[in-house]
């Protein structure tokens, strides 16, 4: 049985013990929360290596860092060295995105070193491999995919995304509508090109109930995929990707059904005034389950500082509800992250997350922030040092006045608004 089928047969598994420790909430809120599809355990029954990652409402918002090899850039270590600086910043997931080299190989390795939960996007394997083998991705087989996810299943992947959403109905309400952008996803672009070379509905929509026994048989968590998200804010909540979601929205249904943990990813490029009513659109429509959002990024115009866009996106949105967010680098849309983008898109992802749980009343959340303050107060500088969500750049910053006795920073020095005001 799945985590979820033994929820629902009112079994406390070990796995939701483990999560409600490090959640700080009672086992019985992580069984319920599965039991109702608001709350996934993220770990494939195969991934022993790992704690189970808990995510959904009531918990503490989540974040996911993206590493992966590129046929220009294909350098195995210095991915496994993203990994590890992605872990050592704080993230609760890594999805290997890799499009360059033996992906197999890569997925193993990444899977060896990983500590946390680890997620993928198998269409990704089928199309190289289709160009391997001096094919065209659209002579990809049913079979081929679905032979790749079971392969990843059987490695030990904990979430995998998938564009079941992409069907024939969505893929012409973009084209009807028109886009400044088009479609935007490399999964969701391969799908719907796919469809349109063979005249035929998508495999994963057309033969969900075979997704569903995969998934059910590893307890891998489907992520159904935003293929039709907006690149563009321009493009935000139209009918192709409101048409989508409401696949995505039956979809879940039916995976739940059958005993299968299942998120929502979405929803991309937002303007601002429109990520509020895209989380509850999508937690209306899907009935509470986990949303896991790239971003959203509320303006399209600053690349080289993307990270800042989403956090400021990301924040917003899981103040309204998101449960995951996946970090977005200073690199996004130019180039594959360097070690420090990576470490800069966590960071930031993390400040966002914490940011929405404060909003959320998240129980805890705002104990570090009273801490600093009371740091502050005393000029504990270490105590600031520590209580800091990134101490090691926090120390690195920092430069005591002299001039003001070590009490109050370089910036004030003897004028400190703090040590004016000491009584």
């Amino acid at each position: 049985m799945t985590q979820l089928e033994k929820a629902r047969q009112g079994i406390i598994t070990e796995d939701m013990k483990v999560c409600a420790g490090i959640e700080g909430v009672l086992p019985e809120s992580i069984r319920q929360g599965l039991a109702d599809g608001t709350i996934v355990i993220c770990r494939n029954v195969g991934h022993t290596a790992i704690k189970p990652l808990a995510i959904g409402r009531g918990l503490r918002t989540k974040i996911n860092a993206n590493i992966g090899t590129s046929k220009d850039n294909n350098d195995l270590n210095a991915e496994l060295e993203k990994l590890a600086v992605s872990i050592a910043a704080g993230a609760d997931a890594v999805m290997d995105l890799s499009t360059g080299g033996n992906l197999a190989e890569i997925r193993k390795a990444v899977m060896a070193k990983s500590t946390v939960a680890i997620g993928t996007v198998p269409i990704y394997q089928a199309a190289v491999k289709m160009l391997e083998q001096k094919k065209a991705i659209a002579d990809m087989t049913a079979d081929d995919l679905f032979d790749v996810i079971e392969e990843n299943g059987r490695d030990g992947v904990d979430f995998i995304t998938v564009h079941c959403g992409v069907n024939r109905a969505s893929v012409e309400a973009v084209e009807k509508q028109g886009r400044v952008l088009g479609i935007v996803s490399r999964g969701g672009s391969m799908t719907a090109n796919w469809m349109h070379c063979n005249n035929r509905e998508n495999p994963l929509y057309e033969e969900y109930d075979r997704l569903l026994e995969i998934a059910h048989r590893y307890d891998m968590v489907l992520s159904l995929g935003d293929g039709l998200r907006p690149g563009a804010i321009a493009d935000a909540t139209d009918h192709g990707q409101v048409s989508e979601l409401i696949v995505l929205g039956q979809l879940a249904a039916r995976a739940r059904e059958a005993g299968v943990q299942v998120m929502i990813e979405g929803p991309g490029h937002v303007p601002i005034t429109e990520i509020e009513a895209n989380i509850q659109l999508q937690k209306k429509i899907c009935q509470g389950a986990p949303f896991y959002v790239l971003g959203p990024l509320p303006t399209d115009i600053a690349p080289g500082y993307d990270h800042i866009t989403s956090a400021i996106g990301g924040a917003i949105a899981g103040s309204a509800g998101a449960d995951f967010l996946c970090y977005v680098t200073p690199a996004e849309h130019l180039r594959l992250p360097t070690l420090a983008d990576v470490r800069d898109g966590v960071m930031a992802s993390r400040i966002a997350a914490h940011i929405a749980d404060i909003a959320k009343g998240y129980p805890g959340a705002r104990d570090r922030d009273l801490k600093m303050a009371q740091y502050r107060k005393t000029f504990n500088w270490q105590g600031q040092v520590d209580v800091s969500l990134d101490p090691e750049k926090a120390a690195a910053l920092l430069e005591k006045s002299k001039s003001a006795n070590d009490e109050g920073c370089t910036m004030c020095g003897e004028f400190c608004a703090i040590k004016l005001g000491k009584r």
